[in-house]
């Protein structure tokens, strides 16, 4: 959910109307629709008055559900250095494998868009399949979820680049949404 969908949602359990909180923050009406439709965001003190009145915290209010942290490691990669061999069905499994020998576990998983409803529609009537393939034409790095001394990571392995992003909240390796990303494990586990 957006801040503005929460907003909006947190104001309506509160039995408020926009006019009514608008008042209570001495602010416009159509500053609180504005903020409502994410268009605009309150600045610090009516955000935290806003929580105060809405019986929601400040943190609820502004995490957008994404689970990555902000810290994000690049590091440039030479995968002709990886060869397949064992579990490792490709050489990003075992640059995956390499990278994390400590690891608990590592999955490898399987991305997919998450298709809007305008786009859904538009796949399911024309050729099915089709904006999926071309996402994936786009994208076709290899992507792990890597669970090491009680923390998770999501590492994307491109043919330049390892890309290691430590996830905020555990997730389920099964399936999780990460943005407008879905993600599952594959059928086959390396550690």
């Amino acid at each position: 959910m957006t801040f503005g969908e929460k907003l909006k949602e947190a104001r309506k359990n509160a039995g408020l109307s926009q006019e009514q909180l608008a008042e209570k923050l001495c602010v416009s009406r159509a500053a609180v629709a504005k903020w409502e439709t994410d268009r605009g965001m309150p600045d610090v003190s009516n955000l935290k008055t806003i929580a105060q009145l809405l019986g929601v915290s400040v943190d609820y209010l502004l995490d957008d559900g994404e689970k990555l942290s902000l810290n994000e490691v690049r590091e440039p990669i030479d995968l002709s250095q990886y060869q397949k061999g064992g579990k490792c069905r490709n050489s990003q499994d075992a640059a995956c494998v390499a990278k994390f020998p400590n690891a608990d576990a590592i999955y490898p998983l399987i991305r997919t868009k998450k298709l809007s409803t305008a786009e859904w529609f538009l796949d399911f009537f024309t050729q099915p399949g089709v904006i999926q393939l071309a996402d994936y034409a786009d994208d076709n790095s290899a992507y792990y979820l890597v669970e090491q001394a009680g923390r998770q990571y999501l590492v994307n392995v491109t043919k330049e680049f390892f890309i290691t992003s430590e996830l905020t909240s555990k997730v389920d390796p099964k399936k999780f949404f990460i943005g407008k990303n879905r993600f599952q494990k594959a059928v086959y586990q390396l550690l």
